[in-house]
């Protein structure tokens, strides 16, 4: 068999077959002209409906434009609704996708939206659409991000471990030294009680420090500075951890491709078959 059937071949095989795999190959894909249209628009709509709800939350402008707004709202949730139903119909497994982390942000983002039929004011928490926007580096096939994006993720993953024991020493620290500014200052001076000092402590450790609890004695206040000194040593120690684990990682290339089966990314270029379901890509 020459290269040009074999190329012939291959080509045929990656043709969307069923309306199915058309319907896929629109939503879930940016290869092609209609693809790129449909998630160009889509980014477009979840602007419109983030702005829709940010500007509604602004009284005079409420007062003036409620009832366009809210027509504009319910416009783009049910353009959202049959867009995420026709998500659940062109994948094998709509079960598998309604329980990934775009199908839980697609189902949230139209909810309150129903919700607020029975409970006014849930409607701002569309906002939460905005995440929808991650979608941006698939649709102008930024696969390198989408790669750094993965590479951080197993990097972050591979440090639990010690990103554990750390959170555990941040915790006991604050427990410490909370109840220390508590035995150390007492009521007279703000620290009331001990979740009064422990909050004292967590402000202080993140180098927030908001002000409106501070001590009063020198040894309060001897305790403040080792605290400050403490929160810039381990305000560095999670950025070390995840840095190495990103360091000791193998940087390999992956592209933007959905699988057919359980539409997840993140698939390496030469990958034939899905390494999340074994779907066939």
């Amino acid at each position: 068999m020459t290269n040009v059937a074999v190329m012939r071949d291959r080509i045929a095989a990656a043709r969307p077959e069923s309306w199915r795999e058309q319907l896929h190959e629109i939503i879930f894909e940016a290869d092609t002209r209609a693809g790129k249209i449909f998630d160009v628009s889509l980014l477009v709509a979840i602007v419109a409906s983030v702005f829709v709800v940010t500007v509604d939350s602004v009284d005079h402008i409420r007062e003036d434009h409620h009832a366009l707004l809210v027509s504009a709202e319910w416009i783009l949730t049910i353009g959202f609704t049959i867009e995420y139903v026709l998500r659940l119909v062109c994948v094998r497994n709509p079960f598998r996708y309604a329980l990934s982390f775009f199908g839980i942000v697609d189902l949230l983002s139209i909810l309150p939206t129903y919700v607020s039929l029975f409970i006014p004011g849930t409607e701002s928490l569309l906002v939460i659409r905005s995440l929808r926007l991650l979608r941006v580096f698939r649709v102008f096939k930024l696969a390198r991000f989408l790669t750094e994006a993965t590479e951080l993720r197993a990097s972050v993953d591979a440090a639990k471990a010690k990103l554990a024991v750390f959170l555990v020493t941040v915790v006991i620290s604050v427990v410490i030294l909370g109840a220390a500014m508590y035995v150390v200052e007492g009521p007279e001076n703000g620290f009331t009680s001990v979740p009064v000092g422990m909050y004292w402590a967590v402000v202080t450790l993140t180098t927030v420090g908001y002000g409106d609890v501070t001590p009063q004695t020198p040894l309060g206040q001897g305790l403040a500075v080792a605290m400050m000194i403490l929160g810039y040593s381990l305000i560095i120690v999670p950025t070390g951890i995840v840095s190495a684990e990103m360091a000791l990682g193998q940087s390999h290339r992956i592209t933007s491709q959905h699988c057919l089966g359980c539409s997840r990314e993140g698939h390496d270029v030469d990958a034939v078959h899905c390494k999340f379901c074994g779907e066939r890509l």
